[in-house]
């Protein structure tokens, strides 16, 4: 099976590394190409300008299950002409008790080309069905609830 990697790299800015003193702002490398600025959520100390990886699962969950869906559309013939979605990413308490993403919210808005009209049901029947074969969506299956609303 394929193995993907990223490259992370934090270095201490401050004299010494004392608890809720140091910055956890770092980089994290795409394809030996992208950077991108990661920190802590902003709840947790971090940057809100930047990125962080509760943001960057619902990214991942959002990026999967847009390309799934889109395989399965195009399987279908169905014409999609554009495909948005705003995921949320819910922070609490696991069965655990541990803090955990214990929910994600996508909110996918699917467009057609103009003419192709499709059923409700049918539109969330394919949006289940791309739920159930994204790769990041079965990763979380265990411990995540996923909502497509």
């Amino acid at each position: 099976m394929s193995e993907l990697s990223v490259d992370l790299h934090w270095h201490r800015a401050e004299p010494a590394l004392q608890s809720g003193k140091y910055s956890a702002e770092h980089t994290v490398r795409y394809n030996s190409a992208i950077e991108v600025l990661v920190d802590a959520a902003p709840d947790w100390g971090g940057k809100p300008e930047n990125t962080n990886p509760e943001q960057a699962l619902a990214a991942a969950l959002s990026s999967c299950h847009m390309m799934t869906f889109l395989a399965l559309a195009a399987k279908a013939g169905w014409p999609v002409a554009s495909y948005a979605d705003h995921a949320v990413a819910h922070l609490g308490k696991n069965a655990k008790g541990q803090m955990s993403v214990t929910r994600i919210d996508l909110h996918p808005v699917v467009r057609f080309d103009i003419g192709f009209t499709v059923e409700d049901d049918k539109l969330v029947d394919m949006q289940d069905r791309a739920h159930r074969y994204c790769f990041i969506a079965n990763t979380l299956a265990d411990s995540v609830d996923v909502n497509i609303l």
